[in-house]
């Protein structure tokens, strides 16, 4: 007698790719607010966000997933930190955010952009990420901030933004480190783990 075993539908595998991403991007976060409070103050100001942005950008073909799980670790994150160790009061969002975002995005998008992980494309695109974040992300600062050394404001016009950029270089140096570092661990464990387990590899369906 014939079986019927091959009418019955087959059960979906479920993909395990999307929760690894998740779970590098959720230990990102919870690295992010464990530096923040100081409790690895050799690492303190040593950010791992834009590292995030790219790895986000490179390994999530779902472009909303691309920006909006990055974007959401990094504003959840901003909210416990600005309540705990800068206004003492939640805030949802800073004066200047739309900069550091739209810093933050254009990283994802630089991450997007990487066709093939090689240390060279990591490197190349870890220095991109640095110099997008300096550019866009001190406009805010130069707008509506003050000159550390003085304590006065920017003068609104090209001396000021050049001023704000040179008093910037150490923070382009600490988030450059970052992006070299936890590019490193980022996309170094995870194509490790693509070799070791292939059903890691990303899928259409993603």
């Amino acid at each position: 007698m014939r079986s019927n075993n091959h009418l019955l539908p087959m059960k979906k595998q479920i993909n395990p790719r999307p929760f690894v991403l998740a779970a590098f991007i959720l230990a990102v976060g919870i690295f992010r607010l464990s530096n923040s409070f100081e409790l690895l103050p050799a690492l303190f100001n040593i950010t791992p966000l834009g590292a995030l942005a790219l790895f986000g950008g490179c390994y999530y073909q779902s472009r909303w997933k691309a920006y909006l799980i990055p974007l959401l670790t990094l504003w959840l994150t901003d909210i416990i930190i600005n309540r705990f160790m800068v206004y003492n009061e939640w805030v949802l969002f800073y004066d200047g955010f739309i900069w550091v975002y739209g810093s933050f995005a254009l990283m994802v998008l630089i991450g997007q952009n990487i066709k093939k992980v090689t240390i060279k494309s990591v490197v190349l695109s870890a220095f991109a990420a640095a110099i997008v974040h300096w550019l866009v992300s001190d406009i805010g600062v130069w707008w509506s901030g003050v000159d550390i050394m003085t304590g006065n404001a920017f003068t609104l016009d090209w001396s000021g933004l050049m001023r704000c950029y040179y008093l910037a270089l150490p923070y382009l140096q600490k988030i450059l480190i970052g992006n070299l570092v936890f590019g490193a661990f980022l996309f170094g464990s995870f194509e490790f783990m693509q070799l070791k387990f292939p059903v890691l590899k990303m899928h259409l369906s993603e």
